[in-house]
């Protein structure tokens, strides 16, 4: 999956003659903290809601000062290039162009939202285990032994770890509701089980994974 494939043509971007009031509205309709500024399809910068709340609301955004530097992507990049970058600058979308540098749309963080929920197995059904270890006892094939022993599939997985620690949470995916048999298989083998999750994930929680999984990215 590359950017082309998740660009939005619905949100519109602004101009360097849109006063700050008039960005800020339109981040109030879209739910974003961030538009993109293209003038005859030349992206010229991304501006962020605290640098229209520096300046005067009734002046236009070309005369103020951006705090990113012209952030984007192309649209042949993968999805995980521009999640990092998403991720590292703290943005809720990221302008995307084409090899002649033309502006072509936006990604938004709803929109990876939702690919992610489609994606990956998020939408099957089964359970979530989150493990906690020491990066060094991190071995995936070990875990999917001890797993599949019990009859059980792993169906993705992905790990978040904490900052400033050796710790991270190996987070599983599995094709089966009752777990009671693979919990107990686990912590034979001494692996501590952070939390579960049964039921099917409502959109917090599953924003709450998402952006584990974004933290993830960045560290």
């Amino acid at each position: 999956m590359n950017a082309l494939n998740l660009i939005s043509h619905t949100l519109e971007p602004i101009k360097t003659s849109n006063t700050g009031q008039e960005a800020l509205d339109q981040m109030s309709d879209n739910n974003v903290r961030h538009l993109p500024i293209v003038n005859n399809k030349q992206l010229l910068g991304v501006i962020a809601e605290e640098d229209i709340l520096e300046h005067d609301l009734n002046e236009p955004i070309g005369s103020y000062r951006l705090s990113l530097q012209r952030p984007f992507v192309k649209d042949a990049d993968h999805i995980f290039d521009l999640m990092a970058q998403i991720a590292r600058l703290g943005l809720t979308l990221i302008p995307v162009v084409d090899e002649e540098d033309q502006y072509m749309g936006v990604i938004c963080q709803e929109s990876l939202l939702e690919y992610f929920s489609g994606s990956f197995s998020f939408s099957e059904r089964g359970s979530i285990i989150v493990l906690e270890m020491s990066k060094p006892d991190y071995a995936l094939s070990e875990i999917s032994r001890v797993v599949e022993s019990e009859g059980v599939a792993i169906i993705s997985a992905f790990i978040s770890s904490q900052p400033d620690t050796n710790k991270i949470y190996v987070h599983l995916k599995i094709n089966k509701t009752e777990v009671g048999r693979v919990l107990a298989a686990l912590e034979r083998y001494e692996y501590v089980v952070h939390s579960m999750y049964t039921e099917e994930q409502d959109a917090d929680v599953l924003k709450d994974r998402f952006e584990s999984f974004m933290h993830y990215l960045n560290v």
